[in-house]
């Protein structure tokens, strides 16, 4: 089977830039590798932290960014204006069902329990064969070791299954990442779901 084409990553994120530099700045380079490649990128919207660095990275480059947010938290998470696209929508349920729908590749660079809970939906899904898109962890300064160490716990104690124990595609450098998204085959996990079980 060959890779799917990629016409758009949803990226989550952190609206906080963390404690360490780089964050920021591989969420930057991401952003403009993405772009560079005739990628868009469809995010939750705000033109702070992270958030706001890989979309920036992105429009420098010359790439398309469309941004989701809810309106309660147009204040709170600062609305960027610059985009491509702004999307304002009541919930955030309608938030991440639509990034989902628009996009090829699910995308995780470093953030706080909202990133965590986008990402864990989608990885949910994928285990109930609900989608079959590459699910990519960017793994800066080794953020997210713990959860790759989780994952193989939960596989070793029996709560995952072995075709699920390497459902992330990680790496600690933006290039080598997309690189390995591209590449990406999904597995052969048997029929997929009805869109109307989401």
């Amino acid at each position: 089977m060959q890779p799917h084409p990629i016409s758009t990553i949803a990226v989550y994120c952190g609206s906080s830039p963390g404690n360490q530099a780089e964050y920021c700045e591989q969420a930057a380079q991401t952003g403009r590798l993405i772009a560079s490649r005739g990628m868009g990128i469809v995010y939750g919207g705000a033109k702070v932290g992270v958030m706001g660095a890989v979309a920036d990275g992105a429009l420098a480059a010359g790439g398309t960014v469309t941004g989701i947010l809810p309106q309660f938290l147009e204040a709170r998470e600062v609305a960027h204006h610059g985009l491509t696209e702004l999307i304002m929508v009541e919930t955030m349920h309608e938030r991440k069902l639509m990034m989902y729908e628009r996009a090829d590749v699910i995308l995780a660079l470093p953030g706080g329990f909202g990133t965590m809970e986008e990402l864990f939906e989608m990885l949910t899904w994928a285990q109930l064969g609900l989608h079959q898109k590459p699910i990519g962890l960017l793994n800066t300064g080794g953020f997210y070791d713990p959860l790759l160490l989780l994952a193989e716990t939960m596989f070793q104690k029996g709560f995952i299954r072995e075709a699920h124990r390497h459902i992330f595609i990680h790496d600690t450098e933006p290039e080598a990442l997309l690189k390995k998204i591209e590449a990406f085959t999904p597995p052969q996990l048997g029929k997929l779901m009805t869109r109307d079980r989401i």
